[in-house]
């Protein structure tokens, strides 16, 4: 069995995984699932993956890997250079513990402005088959949620090269991911904040962002 990606060019989580692909120059063969379609969220996708969320890796064993994180550490595993994770416990924990704040402040923040305010969301609040209605209310919420996890960002990038230190690694990924992400819904994370906007300029130049 050859691994698979499910994924889908324009949603942010999939781009995480073909931005880590592309560093460690590896190629696997895609499947689309078009979300605009509602194909996350077909009889077949489910039984593949009950959340109806992409990227999903099936691996050589037919196993199904569902989150980024895990997905990008398994790959980690098997390709090893160029490190994305770090080549120490001290780095790689960093990593790890810059990436969930991505992932938990971030990410979900951006998110909860945009599943509350375009149409295209309209009873799919949060991903998955159960039907969540919007709550247009939340959007200031989200927005000023968004602004805060910058800050934060920003504030870290004052002092290091990059998210978790001196290397670019998969923090950096989901975290540039994230600020374009935010351009979706009008949110400029690199206005007037001068240490955030050398960083994005820095990853932007990398090859591997067009993936």
């Amino acid at each position: 069995m050859t691994m698979r990606l499910f994924d889908f060019d324009r949603a942010p989580n999939p781009r995480r995984v073909r931005i880590f692909l592309a560093e460690k120059q590896l190629s696997i063969p895609r499947v689309n699932v078009n979300l605009f379609r509602m194909e996350q969220l077909s009889p077949e996708f489910l039984a593949i993956n009950p959340g109806g969320t992409v990227p999903v890796l099936e691996t050589d064993d037919g196993t199904y890997l569902t989150e980024c994180l895990a997905i990008c550490r398994y790959l980690e595993f098997l390709q090893p250079e160029p490190r994305l994770f770090g080549g120490t416990p001290r780095q790689e924990t960093l990593t790890l513990m810059w990436t969930n704040i991505v992932e938990n402040e971030g990410l979900p923040a951006v998110a909860e402005v945009l599943r509350n305010l375009s149409p295209g969301f309209r009873d799919h609040v949060f991903p998955g088959p159960v039907p969540y209605p919007q709550i247009p209310a939340l959007v200031p919420r989200g927005r000023q949620r968004t602004e805060q996890f910058f800050d934060r960002v920003a504030h870290q990038l004052q002092h290091h090269q990059y998210l978790a230190g001196g290397e670019f690694s998969f923090a950096d990924i989901s975290l540039f991911v994230t600020a374009e992400f935010a351009g979706w819904v009008e949110i400029q994370p690199v206005q007037q904040r001068p240490a955030l906007q050398r960083w994005y300029e820095r990853v932007a130049g990398r090859p591997s962002v067009t993936a």
